[in-house]
């Protein structure tokens, strides 16, 4: 279970987890970050230049995390920055625009380039966004499950402009990771990783299954207005 407060400074902290945001520029990766990390949505957001990031305290199963989410420039002139912003990464969000194909066209590439950089370990969500502008849409939710499910991505549409599943994206992907680091944890001290699957034997975590029941237990998004 995870909760999610916006931080008290002096809490002590048991785990940072790294989560990067990636995805086209205008998608609204920046939007995502303003409203976990501070709840708030800018109507005149500018376009991020090069990389930054921003911090949020949450407890999940009595321990503290804290989230560390980077936000980068979708364009290609700030590509260059990849390998150092994928260091350390534990979670990513992909984030794409149901209104715009081709920014969903372009995952694909991006998940490429994220699993050349990052821990093959790496716990992915893909994420519809501005799911509130239903009536444009053109990337259908059937779409972008089917992929999701297909590459094993977790899968939620979010409305960054009316909090829709904002929340719940990030508690997701911190949330896996937390699950996976504990077992991690629980297997260190022993020599056998047999039929573990999240054992430090080098296997792949592959987490198909969860990603698949979000969408209906959330209603996907806009669809009940």
């Amino acid at each position: 279970m995870a909760s999610g407060g916006y931080g008290d400074p002096s809490q002590k902290i048991d785990y940072v987890f790294k989560v990067v945001l990636i995805g086209d520029s205008a998608v609204g990766k920046s939007q995502i970050l303003a409203r976990f990390a501070r709840n708030e949505f800018s109507l005149d957001s500018k376009a991020t230049i090069g990389v930054e990031f921003q911090t949020r305290t949450l407890v999940i199963q009595h321990k503290s995390i804290k989230a560390q989410i980077w936000d980068t420039a979708g364009q290609e002139r700030y590509r260059a920055v990849t390998s150092a912003y994928y260091r350390g990464a534990v979670g990513a969000m992909l984030v794409y625009d149901i209104t715009k194909r081709q920014t969903f066209d372009h995952i694909p590439r991006w998940l490429e380039e994220l699993r050349s950089h990052a821990d093959k370990n790496i716990v992915i969500i893909l994420i519809g966004n501005k799911c509130d502008l239903e009536n444009q849409r053109v990337v259908s939710t059937e779409d972008a499950k089917e992929f999701a499910q297909k590459e094993g991505l977790f899968f939620l549409e979010t409305s960054a402009l009316e909090a829709t599943n904002v929340e719940n994206a990030f508690l997701t992907v911190l949330t896996e990771i937390f699950n996976i680091v504990n077992k991690k944890t629980l297997t260190a001290g022993e020599n056998q990783t047999n039929g573990n699957p999240a054992s430090l034997g080098g296997k792949k975590i592959i987490i198909p299954g969860p990603g698949q029941e979000i969408p209906a237990k959330s209603k996907m998004c806009c669809s009940s207005l």
